[in-house]
Order: structure tokens, then sequence, then C-alpha cells
């Protein structure tokens, strides 16, 4: 299944000879059209990178006090408080 960054890897290099070619039809020179059409591939890839990155988000963690925490696993551990009521 293709996905957001295949179509990106695939509109790179058309951006590039796609736009270079058809800006060079128009009648612009192949030294102007060609930065013209990286500038383009550079904002798509800039995009994917900054934009729409590749990274999952950062877990939010939650401040736990480890003392609290120890005390209430060895308390499960040892069974329920057995009150002596003399």
């Amino acid at each position: 299944m293709t996905g957001y960054y295949d179509y990106i890897l695939g509109l790179i290099p058309l951006a590039l000879v796609g736009i270079t070619g058809s800006l060079v039809v128009v009648g612009l020179q192949l030294t102007a059209a060609v930065p013209m059409a990286a500038g383009v591939a550079a904002l798509l890839t800039g995009h994917a990178l900054f934009v729409n990155g590749p990274s999952a988000p950062t877990p939010v963690r939650r401040h736990t006090d480890h003392a609290s925490h120890a005390a209430r696993a060895s308390r499960a551990e040892s069974g329920p408080a057995v009150l002596d009521a003399d």
C-alpha cells in the first residue's frame, strides 16, 4: 500500500524533470528552469520533513513518586493488611 512518503519520493524527480521540461518548452532558459524546479522539489522535501514529519509523537510521561509506587507494590505482594483489635 502506498503512503505519503512513497508519493513524495515519486514527486521529487517528477518535479525536477517535469517542471524543468515544461519551463524549457514554454521558452525559459535551462539555467533558469532548473533552479525553479529544484525549488519545488525542495519544498516537497521540506513539507515531508517538517510539516508532516516521519516521527511518531512523543508519549507524555506522568511524574510518579518511586517510593510510593514501591510501597504500593510491596503491599500488593504481601496480601491484605491484618489489623489486630487488641
